[in-house]
């Protein structure tokens, strides 16, 4: 097995700004803090909460001052979390919590099983797809939102939680007493799309994602080509994204550097190497990025590309290039705060600027400086990563749009009935053995339950709205029933950049073809 070593760097961040010692004056970056300016603020702030008309308590004055604080960096990653907040995010991030290894969807008005974790309490105690849960520790939850549900549900480690659910065929609901313990969702969806080109899918930079790749390149090594789909990724744990192009480039390499405040307060940046033999070797990989790429996942993708390592293919990723690092405060209160910079291995910043508000600054419209990889290949800067081969996304046809603007005319939750109609089709194909690819009058009654809502039947039965309601309801229903490889190919059928990143691992045999193939390409577009 592949052995993933840990870089000296803490999860998430890098070149920390170590926090003041009990018993010491807090310090600056200018030197140690005027002892008047903070007596100046605490008598403000007695002032204010004993003669201010608003009669706020301290705790509100305090909270509302600690806001003001971060208000005031002009940092839009800074904040501070509740402990509440925390778990959250570290769920998001991670991928972790205690429960009892279920996916839960609100369908038909009903908190409904939708998935069951492999090797978790909920699949021993025999619970299943479609399982609706109705009862729970004494509470009816039959029209429980989804939050209440996965609240009770959840809990701690070791703990029993009582539930009753209710399935088709069997009259009386079914109770289960189920020990909750670790989940972990893993951020890696790996399959083999069609012979000799393997897929994964990465959702987020979550600690252990390394790992996961490591496995799933070991399972896929018979593999001509790969595609590594990052779109739609915000990021994560940075360590975790050195570790996973750490599993793809030569030892000696680098994999990133970053620039920050060290613990004595001075600017200093720190680089990090490749250090383990690489599990992917002359074999093409294509990466798909778009807008939403973000952080830890434009590393991977920055720093592969700076190698020539892979194509990178679809929109330039959002531009996230700064460090942020969580700090424990009192309370169970955590802060993170921006505290550096991230650069590719050939030195262009990943930063983009943008406002408060998240919206990109203007440009002034030139393309910027461009540096150049070792075969020559000129990558551009400016903030974010610039795709080789830029895709642009599949438009809505007119009619299309119309079919989506009827379902809000009549106030229809349109996604959640193409939800509900492939997860039935999806029960029935795997209690009968297996998925296969429907044909168009399979969806034949979705449609008519969209007309009996109220939408307008010309309008539903338009043959474009028709063939995308088809294909939209096709692909939940493949993905539903474990058909992934089918769902991608569904998929890439109006997916632009999947269909141009699989005709590029179909034809190419070796990085060096890859490239070819994207020359040929860009040069096509070009003279268009």
């Amino acid at each position: 097995m592949h052995r993933i070593r840990r870089f000296l760097v803490p999860a998430a961040a890098c070149l920390l700004i170590a926090p003041p010692v009990a018993g010491q004056e807090p310090e600056t970056r200018k030197g140690t803090l005027e002892i008047d300016e903070a007596q100046v603020f605490l008598e403000a702030f007695r002032t204010i909460a004993r003669f201010h008309s608003s009669a706020l308590s301290d705790s509100a004055l305090w909270e509302r001052a600690l806001e003001g604080l971060i208000e005031q960096l002009d940092d839009p990653y800074a904040t501070v979390f509740t402990p509440v907040e925390y778990d959250q995010f570290r769920e998001q991030t991670t991928g972790d919590y205690a429960g009892i290894g279920v996916q839960i969807g609100r369908l038909g008005a009903r908190v409904t099983v939708t998935a069951v974790f492999r090797g978790y309490p909920a699949d021993g105690a025999g619970m299943m797809v479609g399982d609706r849960i109705i009862w729970v520790e004494g509470h009816d939850a039959s029209d429980w939102t989804l939050d209440q549900a996965r609240d009770s549900i959840r809990g701690p480690p070791g703990t029993v939680v009582r539930i009753r659910v209710a399935r088709d065929g069997i009259q009386d609901p079914i109770p289960m007493d189920i020990v909750r313990d670790n989940v972990h969702v893993s951020a890696l969806e790996a399959t083999e799309i069609e012979d000799g080109v393997a897929h994964f899918t990465i959702d987020r930079i979550a600690l252990g994602v390394a790992g996961e790749l490591a496995e799933a390149l070991t399972e896929f090594e018979d593999a001509n080509s790969v595609i590594m789909d990052l779109r739609r990724n915000g990021g994560g744990y940075l360590e975790e994204a050195l570790l996973l192009v750490d599993l793809l480039l030569a030892p000696g390499q680098t994999l990133a550097s970053a620039e920050g405040i060290n613990q004595l307060g001075e600017v200093a940046r720190q680089t990090f190497p490749a250090r383990s033999p690489p599990l992917l070797v002359d074999k093409p990989l294509v990466i798909l990025v778009d807008e939403y790429t973000a952080s830890a996942s434009e590393i991977i993708a920055g720093a592969l590309q700076d190698y020539d390592r892979a194509v990178v293919v679809g929109q330039r990723t959002f531009g996230k290039g700064s460090v942020q690092t969580v700090y424990h405060l009192p309370a169970g209160r955590q802060m993170r705060i921006t505290t550096g910079s991230w650069f590719t291995p050939l030195g262009r910043s990943l930063h983009r600027a943008r406002h408060r508000d998240g919206t990109p600054v203007a440009e002034d419209g030139t393309e910027g400086e461009t540096v150049a990889t070792a075969t020559g290949r000129q990558l551009r800067t400016g903030g974010g990563v610039f795709p080789d081969l830029e895709v642009r996304l599949d438009s809505l046809e007119q009619e299309e749009l119309a079919l989506l603007n009827e379902a809000n005319r009549v106030q229809l939750p349109f996604n959640i009935r193409i939800e509900e109609y492939a997860f039935e089709l999806a029960k029935d194909a795997i209690a009968a053995g297996g998925a296969d690819r429907l044909p168009s009058t399979a969806f034949d009654d979705l449609a008519r339950s969209l007309v009996d809502a109220g939408m307008n039947p010309e309008i539903v039965n338009d043959p474009v709205a028709r063939a995308y309601l088809d294909w939209r309801t096709q692909m939940r229903y493949l993905d539903r029933a474990d058909a992934r490889s089918l769902a991608l190919l569904v998929q890439s059928e109006r997916d632009t950049a999947l269909a141009e990143a699989l005709r590029l691992a179909r034809s190419a045999r070796t990085p060096a073809d890859l490239f070819s193939l994207v020359g040929e390409r860009t040069s096509e577009s070009s003279g268009r």
